[in-house]
Parts: C-alpha cells; structure tokens; sequence
C-alpha cells in the first residue's frame, strides 16, 4: 500500500497536518482502512496542502 508517510511525524497546531506527509491526524490513523480511491483522492491534495503551509509558514 502506498503511503506519503516519509517518518517525520509532527503535527502543526496550526493547520492540524502532519509537517512530513500533510495529512491529518484522521487521516493518517485511517489510511489503512481507507478506499484505494480515498488514498488516492487525499494524495493527490497533498502538493497543495504543501505549497499552503509553505506559504502560510513564509508570512509568519
């Protein structure tokens, strides 16, 4: 099964994503039972997730 887990696990406080893989707690506590599809839906937000933080971080 294909993860985006790259084992820097830190939630930020402030958007509640992991700081390594951009998922939420939920998601990441789920992942296993989750859909082929629901991965792969939740993936494929991961760049954009990124790209917010990284910009978010950037105005602090």
């Amino acid at each position: 099964m294909q993860s985006p887990c790259i084992n820097i696990c830190q939630i930020d406080r402030e958007n509640g994503l992991c700081t390594g893989c951009h998922r939420t707690l939920d998601e990441i506590a789920g992942w296993a039972g989750f859909s082929e599809h629901k991965r792969l839906e939740i993936m494929a937000d991961l760049d954009r997730r990124r790209d917010a933080g990284i910009r978010a971080g950037a105005r602090r």
